[in-house]
């Protein structure tokens, strides 16, 4: 039996790198999607079964090397690639907007459609990783929470349409993930609030003050990446993936909610949580 191949996107760091990491130890090889010199060396020296790549999923001359690069029959792809853009959404410009859905969205569909063909010689699977904000909205990552809403709108439909290929998709929700953007989360804060307009950094203070205070919260419960990658695995070497899979116990939690509580009780959760009142008086 031939050695299975899969080429992972955002291979430098976090999430990525562990995925990365764990499907070379279980023998596959490993294509690892990079955006720099330094994160490919380090890629590089975890396994001789992972090869870096450059691959920025948003520059179109990226996409095109790959034909140059993957070996003409891929058996997986792990959409992993992502970013996060954070704010009030009455602050965010249109070029953020652009930029988070260009990222996590456009890109990672750009790469799949360019791959199919591979895919399909190998009867292979496509694995997006998604969020429990791909199910449920929080306040301060509307346009984050959107791309993944999205992302998981396009693995829906793929799944359907690239069932007679017998090609697979397959979600993966993961809830806080111990990774670097949690621990930079309150320098990032900390930016998003200094680059507002004075009139809008009165209106949000509260906002940020509860962001602030459920941050450190939050991140106590946050489980490590390499929790993500396990679920990977498990999806690439099932008889039949499973459409959606979550990691986390916060992540069955937030969806048990939704799914218990009417819509304005959930709302009335995510107030509490950054400590808001409902109704705020604003001066004419």
């Amino acid at each position: 039996m031939s050695t299975r191949t899969v080429l992972v996107t955002g291979a430098g760091r976090g999430i990525g790198h562990a995925i990365a990491v764990r499907l070379a130890r279980s023998g596959w090889q490993v294509y690892g999607g990079v955006r720099s010199d330094v994160a490919a060396k380090e890629l590089a020296a975890e396994s001789d079964s992972i090869t870096p790549v450059e691959l920025d999923v948003t520059v179109a001359d990226h996409l095109a090397s790959l034909d140059r690069e993957l070996p003409e029959r891929l058996d997986a792809l792990v959409n992993n690639a992502g970013i996060g853009v954070a704010g009030p959404l009455e602050t965010l410009s249109r070029a953020d907007m652009h930029h988070q859905f260009d990222v996590n969205l456009i890109g990672p569909l750009a790469l799949t459609r360019r791959l199919l063909p591979r895919l399909r010689r190998a009867r292979g699977r496509v694995v997006f990783i998604s969020s429990i904000n791909g199910r449920v909205s929080f306040p301060f990552t509307g346009i984050y929470n959107a791309s993944k809403y999205a992302t998981e709108a396009v693995a829906d439909c793929l799944r359907v349409e690239l069932r007679p290929f017998d090609v697979q998709v397959g979600l993966v929700e993961p809830g806080v993930i111990d990774t670097d953007p949690w621990h930079e989360m309150d320098q990032l804060i900390d930016r998003v609030e200094a680059g507002l307009d004075p009139e809008h950094q009165a209106l949000y203070a509260p906002h940020f003050a509860g962001e602030r205070q459920l941050l450190g919260k939050i991140r106590k419960n946050a489980k490590p990446p390499e929790h993500v990658a396990a679920a990977v695995e498990r999806q690439l070497t099932r008889r039949r993936m499973r459409p959606r899979t979550m990691v986390g116990a916060d992540a069955r939690w937030i969806l048990l909610m939704k799914a218990l509580l009417p819509t304005r009780g959930l709302d009335a959760v995510w107030t509490q949580g950054i400590g808001l009142q409902p109704r705020q008086r604003v001066a004419p």
